[in-house]
C-alpha cells in the first residue's frame, strides 16, 4: 500500500491510557485495542456530550484534569505524515467523571424524547391547532415543509404518531397525546380501507394533495394511492407498509384503549394471516401482494413475486406486535410472535457462507442473492435488530435458541459491522469476503444511519440488562456515546439522518439532508429514547420510572390496564405506586403489572411508577 504522505483529519474513539501533563500528550486505546498518542495544541477545545435542548457544555478549562486513565472519549484532529502523534483539535467527553455516562442519567432519554416530539409538533403544525391536513412527509433540515402539491404517506404519519404516543407515555404531556389521537383518527379516516367481503383492513400507501380552489373549502384535492409507488415496491402492497401502518395506532391504543384501534389491528392481522402468510410447508410471510388479486404469486409483482424478506417476517414484532401483546395479553399475539421468531432462527442464519444473516428469499427459503440493490449484501442494523428482539422475546418464551442466536450475533457484529476506531455502526456491506479481503466492503459509502445506531444501542443494552455481561454493557455505552455525540441536532432540533464515518453530519442533499421523508419520521429516534430509558433505568441502574396513560371509558377489556413498559423477565419489575386523576390509587396487581380501572364516564389520567424488583 502506498504510504499516506498528506495530512488528513479523522476521529478517534477510545479509552485514555495515560496523560503526560508536561508534554500535553495522552494515550487513547480504541475498542479493538489499538493505541494512539494524541497531543493537545494551544487551540484544542473540549465539551461534554450535549442533549438536544441543553446549553453548550464547555469543558475546555477542565480538559487536562479530565484526561484520566480509563475514561471514554472522542477526539477529532489531524494526522500528519511527518509525525507519529495525532494532533487533537476537539475532545468530546461522555461524562463529568471517568465512570460517568451522561446518557445513563435517569431523565436523559426522557428529556430527549420531549425535545424530539416538540420538534415534530412544531414542524408539522406550528402554533396552530393540530390538523393533519397540514401534515407533510418531507421536512427540511430545519423542519420547514411544502405548502402545496405534496404527498402524505401512511407509514410516515403512523411512525410520527408512534413518537407522539410514546412521548406522552414518558412525559404525560397532553399535547403529545392530542397529536397521537388526532393522527390515529386521520389515518383511520383517510388511509384505511375496510374490505367487508374478506373481513380485513388494509392501508393505502398514501394520498397526494394538490392545490385546487374548486376542490374543497380548503383549496386542496386528495388523490388516494393504493399500491406503493416507492421504487422497491412499485405497484404492489408491501408487507412492511401494512406493518408500519399499525405502529402509531397501536402505541396510541396502549395509552387510551380505544376499541376501534384494536378492531383495525385485528383486521390487519387477519390480512397478514389470510393473504401474506405462506400456508404451505415452507411457512413464513410473503413480502408483497398484487393490489388487485391480493396474491403473492402474480406475475405483475415482477422481482417481488413469491418472495420473502427480513421485513415481512421480522418487522412485525418491533413495529406493532409486541406492543399489541403488551396492551392486550392475548395468547394469539404471543403465538404469532413465537412463530415469527422461530422462523427467523430457522431461516435467517447462514453461517456456512457469511457471518451476516440472509435477508431475502424465494418461496422455498432458498437465498435470493440477485434482488435489486441488495444482491448478496447485509444491512448491519437488521442483524442487530434480530439480536435485540430475540432478547425481548426470550423474556416471554425462554427458548435456548433465541438467546443463543442473539449472543452469537452480538459477539460477531462488532468486528464486522462497527467502526472500531471512530465508534458507531455502518450501513450496508457485502456479505461475503473476496479472496485476500479481510474487511467486508461497503456497498455505497462508509456513512452511518441514525436508525442503525438505535438497533445496536438497544441490542447491547438489553443483552447487558438480562445477561449481566460487561462486554455487552461496554458496547451499549460506546454505541450510545457515538449517537448522542454526533447525531443530535442541537441547533435546529431532531436528529440527523446520516453522519460521515467521522461523525460530521452528511447534509449534501436528498433524504439524508432532511428531518422528514419516506424513510424518516419520528419513529426510530423516539423508540430509542423510550426503550433506552427502560433498559438503562429498570434493568441496569435499577431506577424507578413513571409512565402515563389516559384510558377512555369502556376502552380496555374488563377495565384492565396493562402497564408493562416492554417484555421483560417475569418478576424483574413491578408497580410501585399508582395515581388516577392525581389521587393515590391502590387497586392494582403489582407483580402482574395491571391496574383495575374504576368505572368512569370520563377519561382517566393514570400515572404508574414502575420499580425494579
Amino acid at each position: 500500500m502506498t504510504n499516506v504522505n498528506f495530512p488528513f483529519s479523522d476521529l478517534i474513539a477510545g479509552y485514555i491510557t495515560h496523560f503526560d501533563a508536561e508534554n500535553d500528550i495522552f494515550g487513547i486505546k480504541t475498542s479493538d485495542g489499538r493505541e494512539f498518542h494524541a497531543v493537545l495544541s494551544p487551540m484544542t477545545y473540549a465539551k461534554l456530550v450535549q442533549n438536544i435542548e441543553e446549553p453548550y457544555p464547555d469543558a475546555t478549562g477542565a480538559m487536562r484534569s479530565m484526561l484520566v486513565p480509563g475514561r471514554y472519549l472522542f477526539t477529532y484532529g489531524i494526522f500528519y505524515p511527518d509525525s507519529t502523534k495525532f494532533e487533537a483539535k476537539q475532545i468530546v467527553f461522555v461524562g463529568r467523571t471517568e465512570n460517568d455516562y451522561v446518557f445513563e442519567k435517569s431523565h436523559w432519554w426522557i428529556n430527549q424524547i420531549h425535545s424530539l416530539a416538540s420538534f415534530y409538533l412544531k414542524a408539522q403544525f406550528g402554533e396552530e391547532e393540530i390538523d393533519y391536513r397540514n401534515y407533510r412527509s418531507d421536512l427540511t433540515l430545519a423542519g420547514a415543509k411544502q405548502t402545496y402539491n405534496f404527498r402524505q404517506e401512511t407509514d410516515t404519519i403512523s411512525r410520527m404518531v408512534y413518537g407522539f404516543a410514546t412521548a406522552y407515555m414518558l412525559t404525560g404531556e397532553e399535547r403529545f397525546l392530542d397529536a397521537a389521537e388526532k393522527g390515529t383518527e386521520y389515518l383511520r379516516e383517510h388511509m384505511r380501507f375496510v374490505d367487508l367481503d374478506e373481513g380485513i383492513v388494509y392501508w393505502y400507501h398514501g394520498i397526494d394533495v394538490q392545490s385546487d380552489d374548486s376542490a374543497s373549502p380548503f383549496g386542496l384535492r386528495e388523490h388516494k394511492i393504493f399500491a406503493s409507488e416507492f421504487g422497491d415496491d412499485y405497484y404492489a402492497i408491501p408487507a412492511y407498509e401494512q406493518i408500519y401502518a399499525l405502529a402509531g395506532p397501536i402505541q396510541t391504543y396502549r395509552v387510551t384503549g380505544d376499541p376501534r384501534i384494536l378492531s383495525d389491528a385485528q383486521l390487519t392481522v387477519k390480512l397478514f394471516n389470510d393473504f401474506f402468510l405462506d400456508k404451505s410447508e415452507h411457512g413464513g410471510y410473503f413480502s408483497h401482494l398484487d393490489p388487485v388479486t391480493l396474491s403473492p404469486r402474480c406475475d405483475s409483482l415482477g422481482r417481488n413475486k413469491a418472495k420473502k424478506n427480513w421485513n415481512s417476517v421480522g418487522d412485525h414484532a418491533p413495529a406493532y406486535l409486541i406492543n399489541l401483546w403488551l396492551a392486550t395479553g392475548q395468547p394469539e399475539y404471543a403465538k404469532m410472535l413465537e412463530y415469527t421468531f422461530d422462523t427467523i432462527v430457522k431461516r435467517f442464519p447462514d453461517w456456512e457462507n457469511s457471518p451476516f444473516v440472509q435477508e431475502r428469499f424465494y418461496e422455498d427459503w432458498s437465498a435470493d442473492t440477485t434482488w435489486g440493490w441488495q444482491q448478496n449484501r447485509a444491512v448491519v442494523g437488521h442483524n442487530l435488530k434480530i439480536a435485540w428482539n430475540l432478547m425481548r422475546m426470550y423474556s416471554l418464551k425462554q427458548k435456548d435458541e433465541y438467546v443463543e442466536l442473539a449472543q452469537k450475533i452480538a459477539q460477531i457484529m462488532p468486528g464486522i459491522g462497527s467502526d472500531q476506531q471512530r465508534g458507531g455502526w455502518y450501513d450496508v456491506v457485502e456479505r461475503i469476503l473476496e479472496t485476500s479481503q479481510i474487511s467486508h466492503r461497503f456497498v455505497w459509502h462508509d456513512r452511518k444511519a441514525w436508525w442503525q445506531q438505535e438497533q445496536a444501542i438497544l441490542a447491547y443494552f438489553i443483552l447487558a440488562g438480562l445477561l449481566k455481561n460487561e462486554d455487552h454493557l461496554r458496547l451499549a455505552r460506546e454505541s450510545a456515546a457515538f449517537y448522542n455525540a454526533w447525531f443530535l441536532d442541537t441547533e435546529d432540533g431532531g436528529v440527523y439522518f446520516n453522519v460521515l464515518a467521522n461523525g460530521i453530519p452528511y447534509l449534501t442533499g436528498g433524504n439524508e439532508r432532511r428531518k422528514g421523508s419516506h424513510s424518516m419520521s419520528a419513529y426510530h429516534s423516539t423508540e430509542l429514547c423510550y426503550l433506552a430509558a427502560v433498559y438503562s433505568n429498570l434493568l441496569i441502574h435499577k431506577n424507578p420510572m413513571d409512565f402515563y396513560f389516559k384510558p377512555i371509558p369502556g376502552g380496555f377489556a374488563d377495565n384492565l390496564l396493562r402497564v408493562s413498559p416492554d417484555i421483560l423477565p417475569a418478576g424483574n419489575i413491578k408497580i410501585g405506586t399508582c395515581e388516577i386523576n392525581g389521587e393515590t390509587y391502590t387497586n392494582f396487581d403489582a407483580e402482574n403489572l395491571t391496574v383495575k380501572l374504576p368505572e368512569s364516564q370520563e377519561e382517566l389520567r393514570v400515572k404508574v411508577q414502575i420499580v425494579p424488583n
